[in-house]
C-alpha cells in the first residue's frame, strides 16, 4: 500500500495526516516516481499554514528525488526510461508520498555521482541559488553582498556559491552555532542579528550601502534590508521565513536612492524545459567539483513530516532536511 502526508485544511503542523492511497497508471506524457528521498523545504510550511494557498485537501510537498517506475505514453522525445532515476522540483505540491505521478518533461536524470539524497536535499534550493546568483542578479567579483539566513537551507548553499564568485558576503545568522557554519562556508563577515543591529554593522562596513541584498527572512528584516543597500542597489526577497514583509509604498523606493525591488520565484527561471535542463546542469557541474557542499543534519521517516516541520519553522536546523519514505 502507498502513503502520502495530506492536509485538508491550513493550520499548525497537526494538520498534517499520514494516509494510505492508490495511484492510477501514467497518462499521456506522465511518468510514475517511486521516491527514494524527499526534500523538505520552506514553502512546504507555507503551502501547510495557508501562506501559499493550494487547493485542498493537498499532499505537501514540492521536490524528490527517486526513480522512473513507469512511463506513459507520448514520452519517447524526451529520451526518459524505466528504471532511470530522477529528480525535479514541482509547483503543485504531492512530493510527500511513496510515489507520484509527474510530467515527464519536469523530470531531471540523475548524473550518477550525485546521490538520490543529495539531490532531494538541494535541488529546489540549488535551481534557486543559480537563479538567484546568476540571473536574478548577476554577482561580480570581489562585490559586497548581503545574505540573510546564511546557514539555513538555501543560505547555506547561496553563501557557498557567492563565495566561488568570488563576492565579499555579509552573513546574518541567529546564533553563534549558525555563525560557525557562516565563516565555515566563507564569508567574510558574520553578524548575529539576535544580539547586533545588522543595519548599522552594515553600515559600519560599508559606508555607501551594499548593491545587493539576498533576504528569506521577510517581516523582521524587510524594511532594514533596504537600508543597507547603496544608490540603485537591489533587494531580492525570497522568502518568509518570519512572515510576509509589510506593505511597502513605491514611493520609498525613490527616498531611498532609487532602489530596485524583486519577488523572483524559480518557476518563473526555469518554466521550459530548456531552461530547467540547462540551471540543472549549472547546479551539477558546481556539485561535482566539491565547490558546493551540502550536510543533511536531518532525516525524518515520512510518516513524521510534521516533526519536520516543527523543526524547520523553529529555526531550529543546519544545513538539509530529508524525508524517507
Amino acid at each position: 500500500m502507498e502513503h502520502r502526508v495530506r492536509i485538508s485544511q491550513t493550520g499548525t503542523p497537526d494538520v498534517m495526516g499520514y494516509e494510505p492511497f492508490d495511484l492510477p497508471p501514467p497518462g499521456p506524457g506522465e511518468a510514475l516516481i517511486r521516491h527514494r528521498a524527499i526534500g523538505v523545504n520552506m514553502i512546504d510550511t507555507y503551502h501547510r499554514s495557508g501562506l501559499y494557498q493550494v487547493p485542498l485537501p493537498a499532499t505537501l510537498g514540492v521536490e524528490a528525488a527517486g526513480v522512473i517506475e513507469r512511463l506513459g505514453p507520448e514520452t519517447d522525445e524526451l529520451q526518459l526510461h524505466e528504471g532511470q532515476r530522477v529528480v525535479y522540483t514541482a509547483q503543485t505540491p504531492g512530493a510527500y508520498a511513496t510515489v507520484r505521478l509527474m510530467p515527464a518533461e519536469r523530470l531531471v536524470p540523475l548524473p550518477d555521482d550525485i546521490s538520490d539524497e543529495v539531490a532531494a536535499a538541494v535541488f529546489l534550493k540549488g535551481l534557486t541559488v543559480e537563479a538567484l546568483v546568476r540571473r536574478v542578479h548577476t554577482v561580480r567579483f570581489a562585490e559586497p553582498v548581503l545574505l540573510h539566513a546564511a546557514a539555513g537551507g538555501v543560505g547555506s548553499l547561496a553563501l557557498q556559491w557567492l563565495t566561488e564568485l568570488g563576492a565579499k558576503v555579509i552573513a546574518t545568522v541567529g546564533s553563534d552555532e549558525k555563525a560557525a557554519v557562516a565563516k565555515q562556508n566563507g564569508a567574510d563577515h558574520v553578524i548575529v542579528y539576535t544580539r547586533e543591529d545588522f543595519k548599522a554593522r552594515v553600515r559600519e562596513l560599508y559606508p555607501d550601502g551594499v548593491p545587493v541584498v539576498y533576504d528569506s527572512v521577510g517581516k523582521a528584516t524587510f524594511e532594514g534590508s533596504l537600508d543597507c543597500l547603496s544608490v540603485r542597489g537591489l533587494l531580492v526577497s525570497y522568502g518568509n521565513a518570519s512572515g510576509k514583509p509589510p506593505p511597502l509604498e513605491v514611493g520609498t523606493l525613490a527616498a531611498k536612492g532609487s532602489l530596485f525591488l524583486t519577488r523572483p520565484t524559480l518557476y518563473s527561471y526555469i518554466r521550459t524545459r530548456r531552461e530547467l535542463l540547462d540551471a540543472s546542469h549549472a547546479l551539477f557541474e558546481i556539485l561535482k567539483t566539491g565547490r558546493l557542499t551540502t550536510q543533511i543534519n536531518q532525516r525524518f521517516p515520512l510518516r513524521e513530516a510534521a516533526a519536520a516541520h516543527r523543526a524547520l519553522e523553529g529555526r531550529a536546523t543546519t544545513g538539509q532536511l530529508l524525508l524517507v519514505p
